[in-house]
């Protein structure tokens, strides 16, 4: 099988440092920031820009993970931080590759009936084959491929060989 490497270590984290900046910049008045990645890279993401934003900005930044099972036809998922913690808050949905956008219509579902201040969506790659009308706010990469190729994203606990293949 055909790997091509699409970002390395230095540029994942280039990416990921310009998606923080680009957060700041549209939340800067906020006091509170809350982070949901996806399981389990985009959450490994979610971490990295929250890492970032710490060292660039005094606002109070959470994490919080959804677990989202879009196979079946009455979506479920798992939450791990509760709906009184996200009212009035600016949130964030992030994903580490952005399809067909499934995953990220059923992650941005979830939120419809809290009352939030606002809700954005980050994603590091976005392959532009959507069957939902998304667009994301915040993409590290847009890249072009056929149905047939494979996005691969990896995010190891080091930093130390992060990278993105085209399979």
């Amino acid at each position: 099988m055909k790997r091509e490497l699409i970002l390395n270590t230095v540029q994942v984290q280039q990416k990921i440092n310009r998606v923080a900046y680009q957060i700041l910049e549209d939340s800067f008045e906020e006091d509170e920031i809350i982070i949901v990645g996806v399981w389990a890279r985009g959450y490994r993401l979610a971490i990295r820009i929250k890492n970032v934003l710490e060292t660039i900005t005094t606002i109070k930044i959470s994490v919080a993970s959804i677990l989202l099972d879009k196979d079946l036809k009455n979506y479920e998922d798992t939450f791990d931080i509760s709906h009184i913690d996200c009212t009035n808050k600016t949130v964030i949905l992030v994903d580490d590759v952005l399809n067909s956008g499934r995953t990220l219509a059923y992650g941005l579902g979830k939120f419809l009936k809290i009352p939030l201040k606002k809700l954005r969506s980050v994603v590091l790659i976005d392959r532009s084959h959507k069957l939902f009308p998304l667009t994301t706010d915040f993409t590290g990469l847009q890249l072009s491929t056929v149905l047939k190729e494979h996005v691969e994203v990896i995010l190891d606990e080091a930093h130390e060989n992060d990278a993105v293949y085209l399979t």
